[in-house]
């Protein structure tokens, strides 16, 4: 078994803040960094019998952080029917996870099937926009006040309220926060109406993984009832998967014409959220204001 003292320094978590189940404690006899987390920290455990859990953990998370994040993984579970992690404990100051043992496989059958879940997940509708409480996009709240029009729920929960953040303040100027009001109004007019669909809600490749026999499976989740295209826009703008995927999704949720000219547009949350968490680093100052150039 690891020592406890070193497990503890290990995870970089206050003892007196978290505790695992002392079955499992007990078991622990290794565990190592993975990479890809950016609000938490996230380990694989290794236990006594070989067998693998993944830990999330912090010393800061908000209280609601956790929790809501396993029951995001619930919901896209059932009635997503997506393939997710089992969710072991949970509490303020950690998840306990199933591990899945697999990386991400690059196969044209994985990305098929994950094209075929994520529109399956789009083909579960909600009556109104938004969700039953906030929720988390990182470190920051993702807000989710229902909505019954899907233009103005864009606008207001998923742009404009950015611009009140102090990152976000700091790294645009005024005409750049005209140009995003602009874009605002004119939604109406530049994104068709669509339903209020599940949404995963942060869905990109580092939060796609495989199970050991090669199915995709999804992690992370900042769930809302949300348009299929907004959803996708994350997926489209970084770091995109292979056609394929593309192809299976259309296959079973066919977008409106030109959905792939609104991606940048809708992608907007994404740059305005990494500004709010980080600053005015990378290109996404630069993207914002392409996008306000080409939809203001």
């Amino acid at each position: 078994m690891l020592p406890q003292r070193e497990f503890e320094a290990i995870l970089y978590v206050d003892p007196g803040l978290m505790s695992l189940p002392s079955a499992v404690a007990a078991d622990v006899v290794g565990a190592e960094p993975l990479t890809g987390g950016v609000a938490n920290d996230v380990w694989r455990l290794t236990l006594a019998d070989g067998s693998h859990l993944v830990l999330k953990g912090t010393s800061n998370a908000p209280a609601t952080l956790f929790p809501i994040e396993a029951q995001g993984l619930r919901v896209l579970a059932e009635p997503g029917g997506l393939q997710v992690p089992r969710v072991i404990e949970v509490s303020a100051r950690h998840l306990l996870l199933e591990s899945l043992e697999a990386d991400l496989p690059g196969t044209d059958a994985y990305w098929e099937a994950a094209g075929r879940a994520v529109a399956a997940l789009h083909s579960v509708r909600g009556d109104r926009f938004g969700w039953d409480s906030d929720g988390w996009l990182g470190l920051l709240p993702q807000e989710n006040g229902w909505m019954d029009d899907g233009h103005e729920f864009f606008a207001e929960r998923r742009i404009l309220r950015y611009v009140r953040e102090p990152k976000v303040r700091q790294a645009l100027d005024a005409a750049d926060v005209a140009g995003l009001e602009r874009i605002c109004a004119r939604l109406p007019e530049l994104v068709p109406p669509a339903p209020a669909v599940l949404n995963h809600g942060d869905l990109w490749q580092g939060n796609m993984v495989a199970t050991v026999g090669g199915e995709p499976a999804f992690i992370d989740p900042a769930v809302c009832w949300m348009w299929a295209e907004s959803e996708l826009s994350m997926l489209y703008c970084t770091a995109p998967p292979p056609e394929r995927f593309f192809g299976a999704y259309q296959e079973i949720s066919p977008p409106a014409d030109g959905w792939r000219e609104r991606m940048p547009l809708l992608h907007l949350r994404e740059h305005l959220s990494a500004l709010a968490h980080f600053g005015a680093v990378g290109n996404h100052v630069a993207e914002i204001r392409a996008v306000i150039r080409a939809f203001s």
